[in-house]
């Protein structure tokens, strides 16, 4: 089954396709449609999922943002800004 699907793009990005598409021989719907296929990420398991919930916080959304939350307190660490 197949399915019809109309976007608009950056110039930029077009440009990048139909480069592309010229190089290999190939219309620029396919290319489009390879780039989709090959960077489209898979069934990514997180591991924080399970403590959703598990304890209270005083972060309300914390199991929504967990990884943004975690990525900050790792840069500062990084940073050497040790709280």
């Amino acid at each position: 089954m197949t399915h019809s699907l109309t976007l608009e793009i950056p110039e930029k990005v077009y440009r990048s396709l139909a480069e592309k598409a010229s190089k290999n021989g190939k219309e620029i719907e396919e290319v489009a449609i390879e780039k989709l296929a090959d960077e489209w990420p898979a069934d990514i398991v997180d591991p924080f999922e399970k403590f959703i919930g598990a304890f209270n916080s005083d972060i309300p959304d914390w199991g929504t943002r967990h990884d943004e939350l975690l990525g900050e307190v790792y840069l500062k660490e990084l940073r050497g800004e040790n709280e």
